[in-house]
């Protein structure tokens, strides 16, 4: 009797642990917030080597007050896999703060920062509607971002200045991690033998202005809503060039449509038409061989992937549930889009991280579905 009453205890403390873990996980986002705003990862890279605490207090621009308080934001932040520690050069008895692969990836000078999206997902106009989320449970509301804003997001982004360049600046810092890996020799294959692409809600057009100095021969467009391409319309150059308009509406013909981190946004019925313009578009412009080409999350099961990405891509559906009316989808949901809008096949490539990279076309080419056979089913639905 005593030992179960001992296991009991033991599970219920083990639980409220776990619920205390999560009732405070935003402590380790706004822990990294304040890291990133204090300059944290540059000064510890610019110093160069290990960094003793003493030298990284006398580098910051803190009060004075505050210096005895570092060490226990650091210590969070090392708990949480940012940051690291080492012996200093010439004394075993010393320690220093070193960066590690994710807070390299936070220098605000690096191409490849994320910085711009870390600030942009921490801002109160992101953080403020997860508060509202139990009551747009009760309401008709199409989003929790509306709930607490009163209007959709991208209405509210067209007029906010401030916000609409957060956002584009977030956007712009994943287009230029996906960029070094999209245009990899081993991937950028995906590309050749176009002859036109429309980037879809390119924004300002860090993907498309990297696939265009990649392919010379390549026309390229951004596409995006008129107040997000404006000013924008000097910096093309001979194949690039920027169009304002409504993806619902129209989409310029092209030979290929690219769509990054487009569909997620957006509901079955709202993807559903997306996808036929695009189709419209490709048929317009007469050329056979043309296609979508999606950079998009395909949600794996408990089964695949590691429980850390698999995290991730939950993180990330939550967030279109509450920003927008969109969602993360699996193979089976993707087959069922693609094909209502009237394509023949696809093929998906995991080379993304958490998202792939899938090609749509409007021709059948064979009597197969091409597919990666790590990700899609042997029978895939088709509708």
């Amino acid at each position: 009797m005593e030992h179960q009453s001992e296991m009991q205890a033991a599970k219920l403390l083990k639980a409220q642990s776990h619920i205390w873990n999560h009732i405070f996980n935003f402590i380790n986002s706004m822990s990294l917030k304040c890291a990133v705003d204090l300059s944290i990862p540059e000064t510890i890279y610019n110093y160069g080597q290990p960094m003793p605490l003493s030298k990284l207090i006398a580098s910051l621009q803190i009060h004075p007050s505050k210096s005895s308080f570092i060490h226990r934001l650091m210590r969070i932040l090392i708990q949480s896999g940012f940051f690291a520690t080492e012996n200093v050069a010439n004394n075993e008895l010393e320690i220093g703060y070193v960066l590690t692969d994710s807070s390299m990836l936070l220098l605000k000078d690096s191409p490849l920062s994320v910085t711009p999206f870390l600030l942009a997902m921490l801002d109160p106009i992101f953080t403020k509607p997860w508060h509202q989320l139990s009551t747009w449970f009760r309401n008709d509301d199409a989003t929790t971002f509306e709930t607490e804003n009163g209007i959709p997001f991208f209405e509210f982004f067209g007029r906010e200045p401030r916000l609409n360049n957060l956002y584009n600046d977030a956007m712009a810092s994943d287009a230029k991690l996906v960029c070094n890996l999209l245009l990899d020799d081993k991937y950028k294959g995906v590309f050749e033998g176009l002859e036109s692409l429309v980037d879809v809600g390119g924004g300002t057009g860090t993907l498309a202005k990297a696939i265009a100095k990649s392919f010379p021969q390549l026309e390229c467009i951004v596409f995006d809503q008129p107040h997000v391409v404006a000013g924008f319309e000097f910096e093309g150059s001979e194949n690039l060039r920027y169009v304002g308009g409504d993806m619902f509406e129209a989409i310029p013909p092209s030979n290929a449509i690219m769509l990054k981190w487009i569909l997620h946004d957006w509901n079955d019925e709202e993807g559903l038409k997306i996808l036929r313009k695009c189709k419209e578009a490709i048929m317009k412009n007469g050329s056979k061989g043309g296609k979508v080409i999606i950079i998009d999350t395909v949600m794996k099961d408990e089964k695949q992937g590691d429980d850390e990405s698999l995290q991730t891509q939950l993180f990330f559906d939550m967030l279109m549930m509450v920003l927008h009316s969109g969602k993360e989808r699996n193979e089976k949901e993707w087959a069922k889009l693609i094909f209502s809008a009237g394509f023949s096949n696809y093929k998906i490539t995991p080379i993304l991280g958490i998202r792939s990279l899938i090609e749509i076309y409007p021709y059948q080419l064979n009597d197969t579905i091409i597919m990666d056979e790590n990700i899609v089913s042997e029978s895939p639905l088709i509708v």
